[in-house]
């Protein structure tokens, strides 16, 4: 059980989207709420406050009367929920949740406290909204998604349950669920802000961490294939430079590597003896994919770390307009609903894995070409040459869905459209750049998932499973679970999305 407090942490917001944690709402939390509430209910009586007595954007100069301000809000959702394209994913839409759960927890916001009873049985039930991709532009936050969030809370809409998608009011029925009556602001509250795009940058954080471990044992693993020198990973060289990321990797890498007999050390070779040869048959130097992979690595990891850090710093934040400041006893109009931050954030985090995605490719093409390894036959093939294909036919998926990486990695932060009658002249189009981000780590996996399996062929055709250190051969050993070494050709693509799955979940 995570109790939303003071302060939730990335390692707490994880807990509860990932590791099935339940949520539980603080009595520090829900006097705040109320207190936000009866302020904001008093205090907007006889003054103009946008989205209370107001139309909203552009239309914010016709006033509302007392009257319609409660049905006012309902049009808001209604007519905001909108989206299109693909559904997001269980885990998006439960992280969509959290996220404005623990926005409108910090009482900025004059919520009533059904709003967050409801959002939280949301969530510990595996209630999910449906919530579509398309339709966010990121400047008044998440309208249109966000809008599908609150449909949801008002009992309208549609939900996915147990696996299937159904109509709120019946799920809501079943599970004894009442919807929440809108008091002063709610529609606004909950659909002005920054969640989706903070709750998928979070769920993308998780992959990108466990695509980096991955990268990083197949990179190990490529240089126990070669028998490389230790040089390039040790602690002497790297700390050379300054970078915590590029050293934290070569790091990992030593301790990967500690206990493999394959990796070699300099000093027993080409510092030893006479060296008198006018060509050196020992390889000098690896390949940049292999040798350069602390350099490659550590700004990945470096900006994955920070990217974490601003998700953390943002479904911390109150991401609303207008805020509410009890202890002012004043409401303050301003623009913390731009999703600036995460769109710069997501832009930067697609850019660093479709180069880990880059590295991988290259990896793998250095394994299958025979005249650049000069240790394994063309494509990985345990079968007859010319007969036979090995890897071949995989190797294209793998090109293409990186070229896809790469275009995908045009930044969404500069990608700004006025709409709104161009009362939102500049935006940040942040939910985009998430949602466009969670494709690249897709693809990225697929491209580690045909590596691997190369690898593992490798590893075979040499004959070095008894020698590979024991992190390299516990992957090796599950990889082999799943798709036994062949030599005859095979439908690949089963394979390909089991390894796939296990990469993701594992």
């Amino acid at each position: 059980m995570n109790t939303i407090n003071e302060y939730l942490s990335l390692a707490e917001f994880e807990a509860i989207i990932f590791g099935k944690s339940k949520v539980a709402i603080s009595d520090v939390v829900l006097n705040r709420v109320n207190e936000s509430f009866n302020f904001l209910k008093e205090f907007s009586g006889n003054k103009v406050i946008y989205g209370v007595n107001t139309g909203f954007g552009p239309m914010a100069q016709y006033r509302i009367k007392e009257s319609d301000q409660i049905q006012l809000q309902y049009n808001l959702i209604r007519s905001h929920s909108s989206g299109t394209g693909k559904p997001l994913n269980a885990e998006c839409a439960k992280a969509a949740i959290l996220a404005r759960l623990n926005t409108l927890s910090l009482g900025n916001s004059g919520v009533h406290s059904s709003v967050i009873h409801l959002m939280a049985e949301l969530i510990n039930r595996n209630i999910t909204p449906l919530i579509f991709e398309h339709g966010g532009v990121g400047a008044s936050g998440d309208l249109v998604q966000l809008s599908h969030l609150a449909l949801v809370l008002i009992g309208e809409g549609e939900v996915f349950y147990k696996g299937d998608r159904r109509p709120t009011a019946e799920v809501f029925e079943i599970e004894g669920l009442k919807p929440i009556q809108v008091e002063i602001r709610e529609g606004l509250a909950l659909i002005n802000g920054t969640s989706v795009m903070t709750g998928i940058g979070v769920v993308n954080v998780h992959y990108a961490k466990k695509l980096l471990d991955w990268s990083l044992k197949a990179s190990c693993a490529i240089n126990e294939l070669v028998q490389a020198y230790d040089d390039h990973f040790s602690a002497e060289l790297n700390q050379t430079k300054r970078h915590k990321g590029q050293q934290e990797v070569a790091e990992r890498m030593r301790q990967n590597l500690s206990d493999s007999t394959l990796i070699r050390k300099r000093e027993d070779h080409l510092y030893s003896g006479e060296n008198t040869e006018e060509i050196f048959k020992e390889k000098v130097q690896e390949y940049y994919s292999l040798r350069c992979v602390p350099q490659i690595l550590g700004p990945v990891l470096e900006t994955i770390n920070n990217v974490a850090s601003i998700l953390e710093d943002e479904f911390n934040s109150a991401n609303d307009n207008p805020i509410i400041d009890v202890k002012n006893k004043h409401v303050y109009h301003g623009g913390n609903f731009h999703g600036d931050y995460i769109s710069l954030e997501m832009d930067k985090l697609k850019i660093v894995i479709t180069k880990l995605t880059m590295l991988a490719e290259r990896q793998l093409n250095y394994l299958l070409n025979s005249k650049i390894n000069e240790i394994l036959p063309p494509f990985v093939n345990l079968g007859t040459l010319g007969f036979n294909f090995g890897m071949q036919g995989v190797q294209f998926v793998a090109t293409s869905t990186t070229a896809e990486n790469q275009m995908l990695s045009n930044p969404m932060y500069v990608h700004s459209i006025p709409n709104n009658n161009d009362n939102q002249d500049i935006v940040s189009m942040g939910t985009n750049a998430a949602v466009i981000t969670s494709k690249v780590i897709e693809n990225s996996f697929e491209v580690l998932a045909i590596e691997l399996i190369t690898i593992v062929q490798a590893i075979d055709y040499l004959k070095q499973k008894d020698q590979i250190s024991s992190t390299t051969k516990k992957w090796y050993d599950d990889i082999r679970n799943i798709i036994p070494e062949f030599k005859e050709d095979q439908v690949m693509y089963p394979f390909v999305q089991k390894v796939k799955d296990y990469l993701i979940n594992s």
